[in-house]
């Protein structure tokens, strides 16, 4: 079933969760790399949030990846610790579920998911790599959530929106990047660094 309302759509998934694709306008917010793009360079879109009522913790990436995008699937790449990172934190396989499972799994549990950019330029996955971005509208969804408690930036290029997301949420944070990009952090401490977010938040006990 879709409808939508106050510029967004709404549909329901096979479990009966409500996700926002957010389809508003998109304001001024730092752009992520000094320069000019150049136009040989790929413009590419991102992904459409998923969140509902219920979401109390937006973890925001920077942009999804190749494999991301080609999947439109968040956290796609298979050495992405994204998924396994939730799933110990809720203690569920989610690695091991279908896409739709785990996001229906993540959304009844509080957690919505979301970048900070909306498109930009990049060759390739690395967050280095991204010019002219062109942020997302992080207040207009912030909008819909009416029991947001925390925000949490997944590593640092997400982290550059960090002074917009203070004004947006009660508690903020800055995560170890999921990415297997990050080889310095191990999975452990990543683990406990995103535990506190979600101890914060309600969502789990410690």
């Amino acid at each position: 079933m879709n409808y939508t309302r106050a510029g967004a759509e709404v549909y329901i998934t096979g479990a009966a969760v409500a996700v926002l694709r957010y389809a508003g306008p998109m304001v001024n917010a730092p752009h992520s790399a000094p320069g000019m793009a150049s136009s040989a360079v790929p413009r590419r879109v991102g992904l459409a949030p998923l969140s509902c009522a219920e979401t109390r913790l937006l973890l925001l990436g920077s942009f999804p990846s190749v494999a991301s995008l080609s999947a439109a699937q968040y956290y796609a790449h298979p050495r992405n610790q994204f998924w396994a990172l939730l799933g110990a934190l809720f203690e569920l396989d989610l690695p091991a579920m279908p896409y739709g499972a785990r996001v229906d799994a993540v959304l009844h549990r509080g957690v919505g998911i979301w970048d900070v950019y909306a498109a930009c330029r990049r060759e390739g996955s690395l967050d280095a790599s991204i010019t002219a971005g062109e942020p997302n509208d992080l207040a207009g969804l912030v909008a819909t959530l009416p029991r947001l408690r925390g925000i949490a930036h997944n590593g640092g290029a997400s982290a550059r929106f960090l002074a917009r997301s203070r004004g947006l949420a009660a508690q903020v944070w800055r995560l170890p990047s999921s990415s297997p990009a990050n080889a310095s952090w191990s999975f452990a401490r990543k683990l406990a660094a995103w535990r506190e977010a979600f101890v914060s938040c309600g969502l789990i006990v410690r």
